[in-house]
């Protein structure tokens, strides 16, 4: 079965109700390709704003979330609260959320597990430093992070993967389609060989790190590569442009 494209725009920290009005127009006059899965990953406090403005078929996504429902957690968001507002996806283990916030592998896997079990998908972030890639151990991380979450993950069903190289992530810098291609490869078939020959051929890995509308047409021909998550252009028009990268 063909893997359908799938392209995430995560706001990051960004926007106000003026700015997101003016983004949830645009992506609502589109015109988006109907075959590519659209979802924004917006600040929880906008979902509830923004899911009144987008189109049905657009999802909208909690940038993070806890790994237990409610409880003595000062600032953290469930999974259920996210679904409250009216959140379908969530965006766990950002590579900035790792690095920034010191969220390890473990965590990481428990809060996605979580999200699932609370009905939520999950976007899942992987991805190597510039010091690990150039220590050639580009591999070796994504591998691990990547069996922590296949440690706990019983049902890949609702589960997209995004390989965002740490080095290209808001730098201007981006993998070759060639250098994410090969990432991409390897990483299905580390599933192949981890997880199950079906999981490998189903579940989508996006490609994350300074996509933008100029180089999304050459990413999106590679093989593996089964959309996009988006950082700064998610918050400009050309994000109609990434969305229809495939058309």
């Amino acid at each position: 079965m063909a893997r359908r494209f799938c392209v995430g725009g995560n706001w990051k920290m960004n926007g106000d109700k003026n700015a997101i009005t003016l983004i949830c127009r645009n992506l609502a006059a589109g015109p988006l390709d109907p075959n590519t899965e659209v979802i924004v990953g917006c600040p929880a406090v906008y979902i509830e704003f923004a899911r009144s403005l987008l189109p049905a078929e657009i999802g909208v996504a909690g940038q993070n979330a806890y790994k237990v429902p409610s409880g003595a957690f000062t600032g953290e968001i469930s999974p259920a609260m996210l679904k409250d507002v009216g959140a379908t996806w969530v965006i766990i283990g950002h590579s900035e959320r790792r690095q920034i916030f010191g969220e390890t592998d473990e965590l990481i896997a428990q809060k996605t597990v979580h999200a699932l079990e609370s009905g939520l998908k999950v976007i899942a972030c992987i991805g190597e430093t510039l010091q690990e890639r150039e220590a050639g151990q580009t591999e070796a991380v994504v591998f691990r992070q990547t069996k922590a979450l296949a440690d706990a993950i019983k049902d890949w069903t609702n589960v997209v993967v995004a390989y965002e190289p740490v080095w290209a992530i808001g730098t201007g810098k981006t993998a070759t389609p060639q250098q994410a291609q090969e990432v991409h490869a390897a990483l299905r078939k580390w599933l192949a060989e981890n997880v199950s020959a079906a999981v490998s051929a189903s579940v989508r890995i996006q490609y994350g790190g300074s996509v933008t509308a100029a180089n999304a047409k050459e990413l999106a021909s590679q093989p593996d590569i089964d959309g996009f998550l988006v950082g700064g252009a998610s918050l400009k028009p050309e994000f109609v442009q990434i969305i229809n990268a495939r058309q």
